[in-house]
Order: structure tokens, then C-alpha cells, then sequence
């Protein structure tokens, strides 16, 4: 596995939150895995990344199947090329083989339930085109928003392919993973144990959330993540903020292109740090070493350019959550 920008701590020399986060992830999860160990630079994103996910798509008795592919439905619609095979891995470790392969091919699950179901979820990537909302509870909505936010992550600073060549593609490598996975895929853990790691004084849940823990994860990183926004100038934060909400979701067919037109208007300065949200916010894998190499020039801190990450990819990932409240629609 290559991190396209910098080398995490090893898991086994970290402390603090982070190695709390990395004990849950080790009890319920598959471990620190690379898309974690990326935000290990700022434990508290770490933290409540991993909250988010826990709660959404793992904790209480909301079948995980569908869960797990409304998550490979938003990344397939982000182009998340890693997510969806991780995804595919997860579902044959859940006991659908078949299904995992329909998915893995692009295909439409048999069945209308979960073929709408995949639908809905793609259909968020361009929540105000589409009239977008959710029907459904906490977890499911949840899991939507969980993956709008790491697929953007993972894009960015992951290589996509999460074995050497690609093998991770390969059926039986898929099928072997999934045996590999199969006792802590089909573990349901109790909901809200996560949130032992946030620090949520003062954070309002979502209502589309009620008292689900999923709410109190999801405004947790909503207030951490946003935070990133702070090593931008106002008019820098204004001008991701107009995009994300005008663009809709849209890809750009030349990203690079599409970035450095945005930006043309801002002070040299605060192009880099524009330029990188952006990118985060719509085409994340198209932000190359060159961007972040003018970006280290005054920030040259690896917590810097992951809170810069998080910062574009939470803005995309709240422009779908506010089409959830009648009053943002």
C-alpha cells in the first residue's frame, strides 16, 4: 500500500487517541488500516472518522449487506476506485459472493429493493439535480454520508490500488479476502461505544439523526473537519464553499484545468491551499505532488495538508447532508 504524500507513524508507535482509535479498530474493524493511518496525523479527525464509520455502518442490527452497498453505491459514484474494492471484499466476507461480483463488474443488484437502494445512493453525489433525500434511518443515511467523506480521503492521499498490481481485483483474491474477514465482517457492535473518543460537548446532532449515536458522530466531524478551513483565507473558504454548492457534485472533465481556472482570481498566496479543497471537494485523485509542494512552502506540517484534505472533502460531504433539512433544499 503507497501513501501518495507521506509515511504515517507505524501503528505501533503511536499513543494517545490514536492508539485508542487503534484499539477499536483492532476489536471491531480490520485493524489501523491505510484509509485510518492516513488521518493519524490529527487524531482528533482520526477519531471521529473512525465514530462515523463505527456507528453508521458496523454498530446495531441494520442489515450490513445493504449498508455495504449503499457505501460501494457512493463510491462507485465518486469514482472511489480502492473504497469499491474494499467494499466488494466486505461483501463476500459477509456471505454474498455473487452479489460482491455484480458489484465489482458495475451492475445492478438483483432484486428492486436493493437495486433502488444503489441507486439512491449514487443519485447523492448530485444531491440538489436529483431532488435527493433520505428515506431511510440514521444508519443507512449515515453510511451514505460516512463514505461521501473517507472515499474523498482515500482518493486523495491513497494510492487506489490497496494490492501490488491491482490483485485486490483479481475474483479469487477478492473471495480469499473475504474468507480472511469473515468472523469480524459479520460482528454487529453496540451502538455509541465510539463516541468515547470524541469530545462532543456542545455538539448538536443532526435531526435527520434523532438520538441515534450516528448524529452526534456525524456533527463531531462535521465541527472537527471543518476546522481545516482555518488555514484558508475567507475569500479562499468562500469561493470552495460557492463551488461545492453550485457545482452539485458535478466531475470536472479536466480537473487540473478546471482547479487553476477557479483559482486565477485569488493572490498567488492562497492558490495552493484553494486549489487543493477544491480538488478534494470534486476530483480528489487529481491532486498531484506539485500541489503539494506549493502548499508545503508555508505549511510543510503532514497535519496540515490532511486537515486541508478534510476540510474539502467535509464541505462536498455536508452539501449533501443539508439537502437532508427541508430549509436547505
Amino acid at each position: 500500500m503507497t501513501y501518495r504524500f507521506f509515511t504515517p507513524v507505524k501503528a505501533s508507535a503511536v499513543n494517545g487517541l490514536t492508539a485508542e482509535v487503534y484499539r477499536q479498530l483492532r476489536d471491531e474493524f480490520i485493524g489501523p488500516v491505510p484509509t485510518f493511518r492516513a488521518l493519524s496525523p490529527v487524531p482528533e479527525l482520526l477519531a471521529a472518522t473512525w465514530a462515523l464509520l463505527r456507528e453508521a455502518l458496523l454498530a446495531g442490527d441494520v442489515s450490513r449487506v445493504d449498508r455495504e452497498l449503499v457505501a460501494a453505491g457512493v463510491s462507485r459514484a465518486n469514482r472511489c476506485r480502492f473504497c469499491v474494492d474494499a467494499h466488494v471484499t466486505l461483501l463476500h466476507a459477509l456471505g454474498e459472493p455473487r452479489l460482491a461480483e455484480v458489484v465489482a463488474r458495475g451492475g445492478t443488484p438483483p432484486g428492486p429493493g436493493r437495486a433502488a437502494l444503489v441507486a439512491w445512493a449514487e443519485a447523492s453525489r448530485h444531491p440538489r439535480t436529483t431532488d435527493w433525500t433520505s428515506p431511510h434511518g440514521p444508519e443507512i443515511t449515515g453510511t451514505v454520508l460516512t463514505f461521501h467523506f473517507v472515499n474523498r480521503i482515500v482518493s486523495a492521499l491513497l494510492d487506489p490500488d490497496l494490492l501490488p498490481g491491482g490483485l485486490q481485483r483479481v475474483p479469487v483474491v477478492r473471495s480469499l479476502g473475504g474468507r480472511l474477514y469473515a468472523r469480524t465482517a459479520r460482528k454487529s457492535g453496540e451502538p455509541g461505544r465510539s463516541l468515547s473518543l470524541l469530545d462532543a460537548v456542545g455538539v448538536a446532532p443532526p435531526a435527520w439523526a434523532g438520538d441515534s449515536p450516528v448524529g452526534v458522530a456525524y456533527a463531531s466531524l462535521r465541527e472537527t473537519a471543518t476546522r481545516g478551513g482555518d488555514l484558508l483565507s475567507d475569500a479562499a473558504r468562500q469561493l470552495v464553499t460557492a463551488t461545492v454548492r453550485g457545482e452539485d457534485g458535478r466531475h470536472p472533465a479536466e480537473p487540473a484545468r478546471w482547479a487553476t481556472e477557479l483559482v486565477r482570481n485569488l493572490p498567488e498566496p492562497e492558490r495552493a491551499g484553494a486549489r487543493i479543497a477544491l480538488l478534494a471537494a470534486f476530483a480528489p485523485g487529481a491532486i498531484n505532488p506539485g500541489d503539494v509542494d506549493r502548499w508545503r512552502l508555508a505549511h510543510p506540517a503532514d497535519a496540515d495538508l490532511v486537515r486541508l484534505v478534510a476540510y474539502g472533502a467535509i464541505t462536498a460531504t455536508d452539501h449533501v447532508a443539508r439537502a437532508l433539512v427541508p430549509a436547505h433544499r
